[in-house]
């Protein structure tokens, strides 16, 4: 059967056997590995993606259920090769140790953050209990989570004071940061 549906952007169309699941034509078909198989079976979440903005467990979900829909993946939402506050705070915070589960955590973060920008460690926490890890005991990842939010609020309070940040290409929320500018090292002291 025919399946169309957008994926980070990119219109597809693919011929698919009904019983495909969208796993396996992201990673097998697209050739997209960011998003992890870890259970087969929707209990870990190293699947998780976004289908229509919402979560979703591609492990379990079948592909032709997804006809006309827009999903995202962990490839999908930097933008020019710039990671987003979400994705930098897991690599400074330490919420990505083996880095297994990020993808699925960092896109089950993002969910929650685009839905509700100011969210309650109790909310985070729901957000984030389909997905497990065995590495950070979950400390570090809700750190990361809080880091990304403080990040956005500093761009917010940033571009407020610039009211033409955004025709200036400026960002908010959790998009993609500005390209870094090159900075002089410090003199050295000897």
């Amino acid at each position: 059967m025919t399946t169309a549906f957008t994926v980070n952007g990119q219109p597809r169309r693919l011929e698919l056997d009904p019983a495909t699941l969208l796993l396996e034509v992201l990673r097998e078909h697209l050739r997209l590995t960011g998003t992890k198989c870890g259970c087969d079976d929707s209990s870990c979440g190293a699947c998780t993606v976004l289908v229509n903005g919402q979560p979703a467990l591609a492990c379990t979900l079948l592909a032709a259920v997804c006809d006309g829909a827009r999903i995202t993946t962990i490839e999908g939402i930097a933008a020019d090769g710039r990671l987003t506050a979400l994705q930098r705070a897991f690599g400074r915070m330490g919420g990505a140790q083996c880095g297994f589960c990020t993808p699925g955590m960092v896109m089950a973060a993002k969910a929650l953050l685009d839905d509700n920008p100011d969210p309650s460690d109790g909310e985070i926490q729901a957000a984030l209990s389909g997905n497990i890890c065995r590495c950070t005991g979950y400390v570090q990842i809700l750190a990361s989570v809080r880091a990304a939010l403080a990040e956005a609020a500093g761009a917010a309070a940033a571009g407020a004071a610039q009211p033409d940040a955004a025709a200036a290409g400026g960002r908010r929320g959790f998009g993609p940061a500005p390209p870094r500018q090159a900075t002089k090292p410090p003199a050295a002291h000897g």
